[in-house]
């Protein structure tokens, strides 16, 4: 080896050696199912006191501002590049029901809103001059992990969800909701129909 080459290998070995070596991002094995609302009887909706003051309904037909059917919220979490589905049970195999809609919203580690989504049987949803994104059809029953929430998520950074049921006109409820974290890839016929 000519002393050039010699430097020339030395300084490539150099240059591999200080390179940073980033470790991947963790990827999750298995679903993790987290429960996130449990089950609300129907009543009517004046027998629900608290109102969401904040949120506005664009309807000419009812209350325009929703009463707080119940509320739930995950424990901090992190996506680990899954898919975040919703289902009416922890094993993935039940859908669940909403009258009239559950409104999410996405809060990082300090407990500051970064993103809202809302799913159920609705007109636009508004909070302030901002209207909340619908991430499914208009439908009071959704089937298992018909609803995906994986694009309101940040793909790195811990959140948590808060999800509120909301309701307008004649009765409120909820059937038990869960939020299933699942590994891409899992559960594919699923994902090759779309859902």
């Amino acid at each position: 080896m000519t002393p050039r080459q010699l430097l020339l290998t030395l300084s490539a070995v150099s240059v591999l050696a200080c390179t940073k070596q980033v470790p991947p991002a963790p990827t999750r094995s298995s679903p993790q199912a987290v429960p996130l609302l449990k089950e609300t009887a129907e009543q009517e909706t004046s027998q629900f006191e608290t109102q969401r003051d904040d949120v506005e309904i664009d309807t000419r037909d009812f209350d325009r501002t929703p009463r707080v059917v119940t509320t739930g919220e995950t424990p901090l979490l992190h996506l680990e590049d899954s898919r975040a589905r919703l289902y009416g049970n922890a094993s993935g195999t039940g859908g669940f029901s909403v009258d009239n809609f559950i409104l999410f919203e996405v809060l990082d580690e300090k407990g500051k809103v970064v993103s809202r989504a809302a799913v159920g049987f609705t007109d636009s949803v508004l909070i302030g001059k901002e209207q909340v994104d619908n991430v499914g059809r208009r439908s009071f029953t959704f089937e298992p992990g018909e609803v995906d929430l994986t694009a309101q998520l940040p793909e790195s950074a811990p959140f948590k969800l808060r999800a509120t049921v909301l309701d307008y006109s004649g009765v409120g409820r909820v059937s038990d909701v869960f939020l299933r974290l699942e590994p891409r890839g899992f559960g594919r016929e699923e994902d090759l129909r779309g859902h």
